[in-house]
């Protein structure tokens, strides 16, 4: 249980590391609470015995540890109101009404994401709501056609194909199979039928059935992962904590993994707030997500900093977004 003191004191370290990525020494915290130096290192070290508090190899101050930050987001963190820029930005966006939705999602986290310099994660689930409808191809030269995708929800996706020697016939048996074996099935389980029901008799109509197969399976690959949208990756560049070049590419690599993306999505409609090694990206990041919820749509919408995030701002940002899209 800490003091009063103890609070206040974890509450300026938080605040000043955040602001300065500076270890924050003793004097800094005396200046603000008009105490001797003497009490206030000797409240740094009860915090540092509590796991609150970290010192480094480099200097003589200290900065707030994974516990100490959840702490601060637990009990000492209180929301920054939106300033008037910030509201209209978002403003006019939300009030766009030539936008669809997911453009306006799309917009705000990019203005977000230049608000606050960090990285924003969409994650659009309306592939498991819609439903394969058909398949068909348009031929456009002798060796291009284009795959249209149309879902029961009259979304449309369409993907150009070099045929590469692939028989126009055999393409078309492979769309007629795919029509008869898998329309009606939801478009984030269409791989897993190619897989298991397609791929297994695909040979008995085609010739070139592995790369006809391997084929189709990335169009509909590439289809659900249009509901995928990261903002502002460069961003990552611009805090201190990832100066070094090899944690940058290894930070990316991960931003770039399906697996590692898909593993943002929250079901929880709370503004959440995972840091470090709470999150499934990497443990020198904070994710802070949430899910939204329309009519018409639903998904997660997250940002991605540094430990070392302005908590309280990024999650009254989110929070204000959640409720715009859901107004």
């Amino acid at each position: 249980m800490l003091t009063e003191r103890q609070k206040e004191i974890l509450k300026l370290i938080v605040i000043q590391y955040i602001n300065t990525a500076i270890p924050v020494p003793s004097s800094i915290i005396c200046e603000k609470l008009n105490c001797s130096s003497a009490t206030v290192r000797n409240e740094m070290v009860e915090l540092e015995t509590f796991g609150l508090l970290e010192k480094t190899h480099t200097s003589s101050g200290r900065v707030p540890s994974e516990k100490g930050y959840r702490y601060y987001v637990d009990n000492l963190m209180e929301l920054k109101e939106l300033n008037g820029e910030e509201v209209f930005k978002l403003q006019t966006i939300f009030n766009n009404q030539q936008l669809e939705l997911s453009d306006v999602i799309t917009k705000s986290l990019q203005i977000v994401s230049d608000m606050t310099l960090y990285t924003t994660v969409i994650l659009d689930d309306k592939s498991h709501e819609n439903k394969l409808k058909e398949i068909s191809i348009v031929p456009v030269s002798d060796d291009t056609v284009v795959v249209i995708v149309v879902t029961d929800k009259k979304n449309v996706y369409h993907k150009e194909l070099k045929l590469n020697n692939i028989s126009i016939d055999d393409i078309k048996k492979t769309v007629k199979l795919i029509n008869d074996l898998i329309v009606g099935t939801s478009m984030d389980e269409v791989n897993a039928k190619l897989e298991f029901e397609v791929k297994p008799i695909i040979g008995k109509y085609v010739k070139q059935h592995e790369l006809i197969y391997n084929t189709f399976y990335d169009v509909f690959n590439d289809m659900n992962n249009k509901n995928v949208s990261v903002v502002g990756k460069n961003n990552i560049f611009k805090h201190k904590e990832f100066n070094d070049i090899e944690k940058v590419e290894d930070l990316f690599e991960k931003l770039d993994e399906d697996g590692n993306i898909l593993s943002i999505k929250e079901d929880n409609n709370d503004i959440n707030v995972y840091i470090g090694h709470e999150n499934d990206i990497d443990e020198d990041v904070t994710v802070i997500k949430t899910n939204y919820n329309t009519d018409k749509d639903s998904g997660t919408i997250a940002i991605v900093g540094p430990k070392r995030m302005k908590y309280s701002e990024v999650v009254n940002l989110l929070d204000y977004i959640k409720k715009q899209i859901e107004r």
